[in-house]
């Protein structure tokens, strides 16, 4: 049986460059932790936009939120390494 990977969701917007550092910065860590990352733009979706507003870029490791706007990478680390 295969085991579950952790999912890793980034919530974003275009034109945030804190958002496209978070994106590179967990494509680094994908190459030393195994997680499924998704990728979504709060603005196709009016409740997302309004729930993140304009703290986008959030990461959220299993549904828990672990970093906001400056991506604390060693915190993501923790967190997927808690949901392994």
């Amino acid at each position: 049986m295969a085991e579950r990977v952790p999912e890793v969701v980034l919530y974003t917007r275009e034109a945030c460059h804190l958002c496209t550092h978070a994106r590179d910065a967990l494509r680094r860590l994908a190459r030393d932790v195994e997680f499924e990352l998704r990728v979504v733009d709060v603005d196709d979706d009016p409740e997302l936009a309004a729930r993140y507003g304009e703290s986008v870029p959030v990461v959220a490791v299993e549904g828990v939120e672990v970093s906001t706007g400056r991506i604390d990478v060693a915190a993501v680390r923790r967190a997927v390494a808690s949901a392994e």
